[in-house]
């Protein structure tokens, strides 16, 4: 079974309907929830796209998107060490780096699927888009 983390962006494509990107997310979730890939996120995701859609929707709606996603994904754990490497490190976005080295530091992890591949570039893992990752699926 294929093993990747989610970038919050995928989520968030998925949860707020954003087309075009929520048709290859959607496509995602469905894998994840058939258990088709094994998928990952981090506490930082959990918490950013918690207050993303508590401040656009309600906290209501929040709680229930988190716990779909909970549902059908792991959280992979991010403690100092990881906290140091992403300091350390040369991401240009922080938080970027949290979830990349969360994802290394787990050692199964084969790709993070993400919009924002360009903050990724310093990435030991492979970078795929959504619509990249669901090409290689069919290929």
């Amino acid at each position: 079974m294929k093993r990747v983390l989610l970038d919050s962006d995928v989520i968030l494509d998925y949860f707020f309907d954003r087309k075009p990107f929520s048709d290859d997310s959607a496509i995602i979730f469905t894998l994840c929830e058939q258990k088709k890939i094994n998928a990952f996120i981090t506490p930082v995701i959990i918490s950013n796209v918690y207050y993303i859609i508590r401040k656009i929707t309600s906290r209501k709606k929040a709680k229930q998107n988190i716990s779909l996603l909970l549902s059908i994904t792991n959280v992979l754990m991010i403690d100092k060490s990881i906290i140091l490497r992403a300091l350390n490190s040369d991401f240009n976005d922080f938080e970027d780096a949290l979830q990349n080295y969360a994802a290394e530091n787990n050692k199964t992890i084969s790709a993070i699927i993400t919009r924002n591949i360009k903050d990724y570039k310093n990435s030991n893992i492979a970078i795929l888009t959504p619509e990249a990752y669901v090409k290689s699926l069919v290929n």
